[in-house]
């Protein structure tokens, strides 16, 4: 019995310098002195009390420098070595770029809550809210999404010259160069309106304040270079546009085959020392109305005119829409959403060396600059258009699900819709919250590289799913196309999102994890550095650190996943907040979990991880789920933590968590090495799978807020073009859903007090109200406030329908379709 104590003694204070993180030399002087102690008063017998010694034995070596680094460290290094896969430069900048902010404490195990909770919350200046509810109001009044996809396959000229005018191609520039300098949370709320109007606004706006000429101009262009073209574009002066994806290197974009050959020619009648450059890019957003083109390619120097490098690398250049031999302005058509895109074609295009953004000295330092910029970039543009489109789609269709009834109900009161309707509110509160928050840290200096990956890719596959669910619940009404469709647009528009700066496939299987488990990680990045330092004997000092630091990191995230997965967490400590209080700390238990498995999978399969796509990408998703379940609490505690909010916040928690479980119980299960899988899992889930989807309940209590009009309501889709206008269906569709509140209790009076007792015979509402009122059962003035209601809800259900004419294109020489020679 008393050896038993001593074993339990033993591990619980291994256990415990394991979960506190101590040192080594602690962790020896602990279990030293609880040694000694065993060895005076312990009841075993001397061999036993040896044999305790002898395992201590190497753990108090270690703790000799010298001979750590000659018999522990040295020989690791040189295994590491072998292990290390290849890396190209290209892919070390990618690594290298942004800043590692939230996702770098959820690798540790051990977030500091204080960190994120502390960050200011992200607000609007007086002049950006003027701004939305000013212009970007005005804007969307002009803009008739019917009228721009259907009939002119563009905005129309009036909306250009206003989007010029204004400044919406100016949101990122300096005032000093004439731009509205915002921040970008607003650039971000702009990009949610315009987006809940038309997507092919959104688009057109979005481009020239994300990755481009502009962007890349404030932070590397020359003095000359900002002077001559950012006035220019904050006027409108010039449309830009910037060239990277060609034919041969779509997501592969650092294999471009376009060329710039450093030679000598002409440039506006001298003789100067330039470029010749070949290209053909496709997909380039804004390129047919283009006046200036950033352009990426490879630049070589077979001459040597430049120094003694005949490859220079990825380099950045600007180039304008009239020089010869650059070939613009044909147009893609993506999915019937006309937003200006098309090929751009360059043949020995001549321009001088000071085209380079930021002049020859950079000259070959082109990725470096994108995957930079692609930091902030991706966190705003797409993330920030498809949460307006999802936004526009939670607004639409809760008030549809109450004002269109089916078998005597509101069809949002049925089970299966109600679930969907559940999912899109909570899907969007989960979008709206990564956005903003992201957008806030970028404001507080931030460029977080690897969240913009996870915003694109999640952001994208929610409004996907919100897109589906929407489509799902209006029916009919949303795939018969017309000026009466407010969705099947978006809908149309959800595959570009997905494919677009980085395909989801590409993003998920290689760039979250794979990116996140290097530039993340406290000792990874620090450990492949030290393997590659010139300097040998510096190189050995600084990989023992980090590689003595790595280890204790693992064994900590071990100790830490076990003891809170049989705990449930409950005693981790986390900042109080009440309901939400919880997910603090489901959040702790995942994040040990993550940095345990992270670790195990690096170590055993090395270089091979980054082959194992499917392993790296649900350790992506663990990642992501921890992150925005992140925002969510962050979001709900900037906004005040309102209890009518709770259910949303509370399913978005619990689907993201839920989540980031069957991801790490994938991945064991997938897991190559099946001893390994088996010691990881009894060690991340030593219960079982503990932790539950929303319930059904839960989903109810958020259609009530979404289909009632409240502050919660309206904070949930806080953005969208709602304005009550005859061509905009989302004011419209408010109106109604506020009627309905009046209305509801009236047609509920008819159906008991007439249908039912057989007073009120007519099928239909019209018939009956008319009915009711000769029977007394309503007022002249209830039924008028009936009938219009009904009017106005029936003009919402209507769909479009056209003459054959109107639909079909006919080509010169041909008769027309079947339909018009039978009409």
């Amino acid at each position: 019995m008393l050896s038993l104590v001593w074993l339990l003694l033993f591990l619980g204070a291994t256990l415990s310098l394991m979960y506190r993180r101590a040192s080594l030399a602690r962790a020896t002087l602990v279990l030293g002195v609880l040694i000694v102690a065993y060895t005076l008063w312990g009841a075993a017998g001397w061999p036993w009390k040896t044999l305790v010694w002898l395992l201590y034995a190497p753990l108090a070596l270690l703790n000799l420098a010298p001979l750590r680094l000659a018999f522990v460290t040295k020989p690791f290094l040189l295994v590491y070595r072998r292990m290390l896969p290849s890396m190209s430069s290209t892919e070390r900048e990618a690594l290298e770029a942004g800043t590692v902010w939230w996702d770098g404490e959820l690798f540790t195990g051990g977030p500091r809550w204080d960190k994120l909770l502390g960050a200011k919350r992200p607000e609007l200046t007086a002049e950006e809210q003027a701004f939305l509810d000013g212009p970007c109001d005005e804007v969307c009044r002009m803009v008739n999404d019917w009228e721009v996809t259907h009939e002119r396959a563009d905005l129309p000229p009036a909306v250009w010259e206003y989007l010029k005018a204004k400044g919406f191609f100016a949101m990122i520039i300096p005032k000093k160069y004439g731009g509205l300098e915002f921040s970008a949370y607003a650039h971000s709320c702009v990009l949610v309106k315009l987006s809940s109007r038309s997507a092919t606004l959104g688009s057109t706006v979005a481009v020239p304040n994300s990755l481009g000429p502009a962007e890349l101009l404030l932070h590397y262009g020359t003095e000359e270079q900002k002077n001559h073209y950012l006035p220019r574009l904050a006027r409108g002066e010039d449309v830009p546009c910037f060239a990277l994806t060609g034919p041969r290197a779509g997501s592969d974009a650092a294999s471009i085959p376009d060329t710039g050959i450093v030679c000598k020619g002409e440039w506006q009648g001298r003789q100067v020392l330039g470029l010749r450059l070949n290209f053909s890019k496709r997909y380039i957003t804004l390129a047919p109305v283009a006046s200036v083109i950033g352009l990426a390619f490879r630049m070589f120097d077979p001459d040597k005119l430049l120094g003694d490098k005949a490859d220079l690398g990825i380099t950045c250049a600007l180039i304008p829409r009239g020089t010869p031999g650059v070939t613009i302005g044909r147009r893609h058509f993506p999915l019937n959403i006309p937003f200006q895109n098309g090929p751009i074609q360059g043949k020995d295009v001549f321009v001088p060396l000071e085209a380079i953004i930021g002049g020859p000295r950079m000259a070959g330092q082109g990725w470096r600059m994108l995957v930079e910029q692609l930091s902030v970039g991706r966190c705003i543009s797409l993330p920030s258009n498809t949460t307006g489109g999802a936004k526009a789609g939670v607004f639409a269709t809760g008030a549809y699900a109450r004002i269109r009834h089916q078998f005597n109900m509101s069809v949002g009161r049925f089970e299966g819709v109600s679930e969907a309707i559940a999912r899109m509110a909570g899907l969007t509160y989960i979008m709206d919250a990564a956005r903003s928050v992201t957008a806030g840290a970028i404001d507080g200096g931030e460029k977080p590289s690897v969240p913009s990956a996870m915003l694109k890719y999640h952001c994208t596959e929610f409004g996907r799913q919100v897109a589906n669910d929407a489509m799902d619940v209006h029916g009919g009404k949303g795939v018969c196309l017309g000026p009466k469709n407010y969705l099947g647009r978006g809908y149309q528009a959800v595959p570009i999102a997905i494919t677009v700066e980085g395909a989801n496939i590409l993003t998920r299987n290689l760039i979250i994890f794979g990116q996140g488990a290097v530039r993340c990680h406290p000792f990874v990045l620090r450990e492949m550095n030290a393997a590659k330092d010139p300097n040998r004997e510096r190189g050995l000092a600084d990989f023992d650190r980090a590689l003595f630091g790595h280890i204790g990191f693992t064994l900590s995230n071990a100790a830490r996943s076990l003891v809170m997965a049989l705990t449930l967490a409950r005693f981790t400590r986390v900042p109080e907040h009440g309901a939400t209080t919880r997910y603090f700390q489901h959040i702790n238990r995942f994040s040990a979990s993550f940095a345990f498995a992270a670790d195990v999978s690096m170590l055993a399969l090395g270089g091979y991880l980054k082959k194992k796509e499917t392993l790296s990408a649900r350790l992506g998703d663990v990642l992501s789920s921890m992150y925005l379940a992140s925002m969510v609490l962050k979001h709900h505690d900037n906004q005040g933590r309102p209890d009518a909010d709770q259910p949303v916040v509370e399913w978005a928690c619990r689907h993201l968590l839920y989540r980031a479980q069957e991801q790490l119980h994938g991945f064991l299960r997938n897991f190559p090495v099946r001893w390994l899988a088996a010691a990881m899992r009894a060690l991340i889930f030593p219960r079982g799978l503990t932790y539950s989807a929303p319930g059904d309940r839960l989903g109810r209590q958020i259609v009530d807020v979404v289909m009632t009009p409240s502050e919660a309501r309206d904070r949930l889709t806080r953005g969208v073009y709602r304005t009550l206008e005859p061509t905009n269906a989302l004011g419209l569709l408010q109106e109604a859903l506020v009627l309905a509140l009046a209305a509801e209790p009236i047609e509920k009076r008819i159906r008991v007090e007439g249908v039912k007792t057989g007073r009120v015979t007519a099928l239909d509402l019209p018939g009956q109200i008319q009915q009711s009122l000769a029977a007394g059962l309503i007022s002249e003035t209830e039924a008028a406030q009936l009938r219009e209601y009904d009017r106005k809800v029936m003009e919402l259900v209507h769909v479009d329908d056209f003459d054959p004419h109107e639909l079909a294109r006919v080509m010169p020489g041909e008769s027309g379709s079947l339909s018009q020679q039978v009409a």
